[in-house]
């Protein structure tokens, strides 16, 4: 998979857009551009209930920026725009120095360090994405924020992370949307800088992730996927998935089917890249299917949720992850964990309330309780951890701070895994968004 399979699509359709009939429906530039500046103000504090190490306890509290400007399309066949993402956070509390003598708190989890080992005052980035559209397919190169099975940027601190390379959309054919993209970089949450890719504990940073897939719409409740997926020298990856609604009594039933089949490739296939990495067992050679199903039942403001996952092989399930925060696409993927092991099986139970059903609209809460067992584990043979997830939320409704946002969240991790800590943690975020154009 080249990227001259993207140049070649692209061509494609600009040989579709220039033969006679085929008009421009571009809006402009200038006319389609939109922009809104997103602030969010986020607490987080993680406390390690067991372990020696240091530290015991982080918490940090800071005000982030993120200004999001997208052009419209350039009038003819071929429309051309461009896009900015600006982000920039700023220190409100840290917690000192990750190495001082005496402090019960440390920062490192929201702030990058400076070279004493204290949170930076602020940080930030400014990226540019250029892109070209012909007919209703899409080409854009710089920095992306992909929402897909096989790569999902990861939004839960006070900056989302980035990632930068080329990404082809395609909806021309009805109910299909096909992607084509190659992943070169990627900027941590915590992080103004760009760096190669790898996995958990990989020895090798890699500027080649290469992906192409689509889903169909196979009936007006039915939507079926399939990705395939290549980090060079790490893995390859199949994607299988199926998302059915349907009516069920006075409610409705959505269920959602993953499978992938993952397994080694190029260097870690000789045991090279990753070779020995702690904690991703199988010495780092990615060996690994997942299979999972989670089935909701949503009715009068209550949704209801029973799931299941198993993993197989003998590695972990191995996804994009430069070690500053980053999401796999598993139904187990949660606010501290991901129940992500070798061999691990998890049952997961979710519950979730609109209270506008009962006069109080703007506020919802949801409620998670995963169980994971038959862990691999080297050492201490079949482990087993667990995680209960809280989370309210509420949006103003009226007044001059209408549509602020509240988010509260709290979190327990409790594992025997060799190397886990067992963690609590809170998060508290107030946001809000502010539309510029």
């Amino acid at each position: 998979m080249k990227k001259s399979l993207i140049a070649g699509a692209v061509a494609a359709g600009i040989i579709t857009a220039t033969l006679p009939g085929v008009a421009s429906a571009n809006e402009g530039f200038i006319e389609g551009s939109k922009a809104n500046l997103g602030l969010r103000n986020f607490y987080i504090n993680q406390d390690n209930r067991s372990g020696a190490a240091s530290p015991s306890k982080s918490e940090e509290w800071g005000q982030g920026f993120l200004l999001n400007f997208q052009s419209g399309y350039s009038q003819g066949p071929i429309g051309r725009g461009l896009d900015a993402l600006g982000q920039f956070g700023v220190r409100l509390d840290s917690g000192g120095r990750t190495d001082k003598a005496g402090r019960s708190r440390n920062p490192g989890i929201v702030f990058p360090l400076e070279d004493d080992n204290s949170a930076v005052s602020n940080f930030g980035r400014f990226d540019l994405t250029a892109k070209a559209k012909v007919s209703e397919t899409e080409l854009k190169y710089g920095a992306l924020l992909p929402k897909l099975p096989v790569l999902t940027q990861n939004d839960g601190r006070l900056l989302p992370q980035t990632f930068r390379g080329a990404q082809l959309t395609s909806t021309d054919v009805s109910d299909l949307t096909l992607h084509l993209g190659q992943i070169d970089k990627a900027s941590g949450r915590a992080s103004s800088d760009f760096e190669e890719l790898t996995i958990a504990g990989g020895s090798n940073r890699v500027d080649q992730f290469r992906y192409a897939g689509g889903d169909y719409k196979v009936t007006d409740n039915l939507v079926a996927s399939y990705f395939f997926a290549e980090l060079d020298d790490y893995y390859r990856q199949h994607y299988v998935g199926a998302v059915h609604n349907t009516a069920l009594g006075n409610g409705k039933l959505n269920t959602d089917l993953r499978f992938f089949d993952s397994n080694a490739y190029g260097a870690n296939k000789d045991q090279q890249a990753g070779f020995g990495a702690s904690g991703f067992q199988n010495d780092g050679k990615v060996d690994n299917k997942a299979y999972s199903a989670l089935f909701t039942f949503s009715q009068t403001g209550h949704a209801a949720g029973l799931g299941y996952q198993q993993l197989t092989g003998k590695s972990n399930f191995p996804f994009v992850n430069n070690g500053d925060g980053a999401t796999a696409y598993l139904i187990t993927d949660s606010q501290i964990g991901k129940f992500q092991r070798a061999g691990q099986r998890t049952w997961l139970a979710r519950y979730g309330y609109d209270f506008a059903q009962a006069g109080v609209p703007g506020l919802k809460t949801t409620v998670a309780y995963l169980r994971g067992t038959d862990v691999d584990a080297a050492v201490s043979g079949k482990d087993k951890e667990w995680e209960r997830d809280v989370r309210v939320d509420y949006t103003l409704q009226e007044g001059p701070f209408k549509n602020v946002g509240f988010s509260l969240r709290h979190a327990s991790l409790r594992s025997s895994v060799a190397n886990q800590r067992d963690i609590d943690e809170t998060r508290f975020i107030v946001s809000y968004n502010i539309v510029l154009l």
